[in-house]
């Protein structure tokens, strides 16, 4: 629901924030205004799903600083630029940096509604995504400290002769820690397992298993 999420409108021409507020708040949603971006920084709850729309143009930190200082944190909310000047080489620089949208004053209300649709979609995206991987790593989290050495060289594509020989212990030993392994990490195959390794960051793609048989 629109009402869940919050569009953060940072810009210090307050006919503007007033105008925006309006139009957002008759879409269904909720609407937070701030005059400056250090107001936002200061002020802004960014734990709900939302966007930012926030002019260029600012006195103290401009709208690029303040990009910059939410790709600093990890729930850094989508951008999406308004700007009273056709500033291309700013767009540019804007979009680069991750920029959802850069629009120019004054934009059409179902352009600008577009624009928060989308921004507030890839939020909503991205947050289940780190949901998701926070999830694999509590899991991962939850081995034992012989289970997590298994991991890893099983991972890296070591046998389970090569992995006993390593740690010193029976290879049946190694297939019972392997069994524990897949029951934890709630998966079925070696394959899923690489994939896990990979989207957490736990190994990279040229130390992926190259397909011996275990």
């Amino acid at each position: 629901m629109a009402t869940s999420c919050i569009v953060h409108v940072v810009d210090d021409d307050a006919s503007w924030r007033k105008s925006v507020a309006r139009l957002l708040s008759a879409a269904g949603y909720r609407v937070e205004l701030y005059a400056s971006a250090e107001n936002f920084l200061q002020n802004a709850d960014t734990g709900a799903p939302g966007c930012i729309l926030l002019d260029v143009r600012m006195p103290g930190l401009t709208g690029l600083q303040l990009q910059q200082r939410m790709a600093e944190m990890r729930h850094a909310l989508p951008i999406v630029f308004l700007s009273g000047h056709g500033d291309i080489p700013t767009s540019v620089l804007a979009i680069k940096a991750g920029a959802g949208d850069f629009l120019t004053k004054p934009v059409d209300a179902e352009v600008l509604l577009r624009a928060v649709e989308q921004a507030i979609a890839g939020d909503r995206d991205e947050r289940a995504r780190r949901g998701q991987l926070d999830a694999l790593n509590s899991r991962v989290s939850a081995l034992t400290p012989t289970e997590r050495k298994v991991f890893d060289l099983v991972v890296r594509g070591r046998l389970n002769k090569q992995i006993s020989a390593e740690l010193g212990t029976a290879e049946r030993t190694i297939k019972w820690h392997r069994h524990n392994i897949m029951q934890k990490l709630q998966l079925e195959s070696l394959a899923e397992l690489v994939s896990l390794a990979e989207r957490l960051g736990l190994i990279g793609a040229h130390e992926r298993r190259n397909g011996e048989s275990s």
